[in-house]
């Protein structure tokens, strides 16, 4: 008897452990592929908490259309529907968050055949506009998908002879302009109005100075000279628009300014530094940039941009600080091949395309990305000190996190409390900062002690002045001293 109920016991203790290992977690399943780092004012990387996690895939085999094969563009639409060009399979893709599929654009043949699409951009009225690459041209469907109308490759003296049209992004201003990537063209983005008229290059990318080529053309020789004189300008990879009408564009192998912010007149109007990684790799002694393929914005200014080469993510305020980093290159869920483009929804909910891979990543914020951007929102607004409390929050969570110290820093600075505020920004290394509120912490200590100050300084110039009269009178009675003993000396 007692040996059944020992069996018993032993049978229902298994049970418990099984059910307790299906129920709890599984960790190494949730453990994220990337570790977590950020780059502060020393150019240092402390580690960080990660931003965004990895949610899920979209891969089309759940369609009855198909999966997607080589995803190139993403866009999302005034409804949070996401529109996927799936180069291909020379179509668009229509689908919404709970990845159901609305829609697809592109014929099997006629005008709205489409070959190699590269970008997509959709109106507010649901007109969906589409980089017709190796067709060179941009064509339009309305909402059900119908063919509506073509743009074929502009002409103007101002493009030149040898100009070939390859359209590969867009986006429409305000204007109902087109604003076009073309591949090849170093000139700059192209205006295109609704009729399909060329009317101008756009925010044209500028070559920078660099010691090492001035050198160069000190030793070259007449045909490596002759090679550095026709250099171009690099090309712009892609663009996206913003609810003011900024348009934010990604630039290919430039060593800073990979991410542009360009006003209505083309000027660059985000700070000129180096975005990306900023130690990559050397190759044959020539260092190796980021390559930035796309950029999304959300509503608050914070933009993403996607880097190619390391297969990461880069996420920065408005004002062009660093928030996070993630994403990499391999192959577990998480990591890329080779991503291509990327895309958040109002939810803050991030969309990467992995062409290689023919699938759609979607990357959930965490905890510590949701206080970051309540943070950085008021922060970037100007309310510093309503901004200090959820930004010690943020050091509550990870006190490697230097924007913080800078940011709290900034608060008190604001609030007239200097000198608690080169405490911050000494943690935050930010020199510049520390500077001005030790000048102000000057000034003020100057007015709070200005009485003791004045009267240290009157009465320490008033013993001053006595000491040197007295040292004046000390040394001519030791000067006469001498005197008269040489005048003694001699006499005797």
């Amino acid at each position: 008897m007692k040996r059944s109920t020992s069996k018993r016991a032993m049978a229902a203790l298994l049970i418990l452990v099984m059910l307790a290992m299906f129920a709890l977690p599984n960790k190494a399943a949730a453990k994220s592929p990337y570790k977590g780092y950020t780059y502060n004012q020393s150019e240092e990387t402390p580690v960080s908490i990660n931003g965004y996690l990895y949610r899920d895939s979209i891969d089309g085999y759940d369609w009855d259309a198909g999966p997607f094969k080589e995803p190139e563009d993403l866009f999302v639409a005034e409804d949070d529907t996401i529109y996927a060009v799936d180069g291909g399979n020379n179509r668009v893709v229509h689908f919404d968050k709970s990845k159901r599929l609305l829609g697809m654009y592109g014929d099997s043949e006629g005008k709205g055949q489409l070959n190699g699409p590269k970008g997509v951009y959709v109106t507010g009225d649901g007109e969906v506009f589409v980089a017709d690459t190796l067709n060179h041209r941009i064509v339009a469907f309305d909402r059900e998908g119908s063919f509506l109308k073509e743009f074929g490759p502009p002409q103007s003296p101002l493009l030149g002879t040898d100009f070939v049209y390859s359209p590969s992004k867009l986006i429409i201003d305000k204007r109902n302009y087109m604003i076009v990537v073309s591949e090849g063209a170093y000139q700059g983005l192209l205006q295109i109005d609704p009729n399909g008229a060329f009317k101008g290059f756009f925010g044209a990318n500028l070559l920078g100075f660099s010691w090492e080529k001035t050198i160069v053309k000190f030793m070259a020789t007449q045909e490596q000279k002759e090679q550095l004189s026709n250099e171009k300008p690099p090309e712009f990879s892609n663009l996206i628009q913003d609810q003011e009408g900024f348009v934010y564009t990604t630039t290919l192998g430039i060593p800073t300014s990979q991410v542009k912010r360009l006003s209505a007149v083309g000027v660059n109007t985000l700070t000129d530094i180096e975005y990306g990684d900023h130690h990559m790799a050397r190759r044959n002694w020539e260092r190796l940039f980021p390559t930035f393929v796309d950029v999304t914005v959300n509503d608050n200014g914070v933009f993403t941009a996607l880097d190619q080469t390391t297969g990461r993510a880069f996420q920065y305020d408005k004002l062009g600080n660093l928030l996070f980093i993630f994403g990499g290159i391999g192959e577990q869920n998480g990591l890329f091949k080779t991503p291509s483009a990327i895309s958040e929804t109002s939810d803050g909910t991030i969309y990467i395309a992995d062409r290689t891979r023919g699938r759609i990543d979607r990357f959930r914020t965490t905890p510590f990305a949701d206080k970051v951007h309540e943070a950085t929102n008021l922060y970037v607004d100007g309310d510093y000190e309503k901004s200090a409390e959820p930004w010690r929050e943020v050091l509550d969570m990870n006190s490697n996190y230097d924007l913080a110290y800078k940011a709290i820093g900034k608060a008190l600075y604001k609030s007239g409390q200097y000198r608690e505020a080169m405490d911050y920004f000494e943690l935050a290394k930010a020199r510049d900062d520390y500077s001005a509120a030790f000048l102000e912490y000057r000034k003020l200590y100057m007015r709070q002690h200005f009485a003791w100050i004045a009267g240290g300084t009157i009465a320490l110039y008033i013993l001053l002045k006595i000491g040197f009269r007295l040292y004046r009178k000390w040394r001519s009675k030791r000067s006469k001293s001498k005197i008269a003993v040489s005048e003694g000396g001699s006499a005797s």
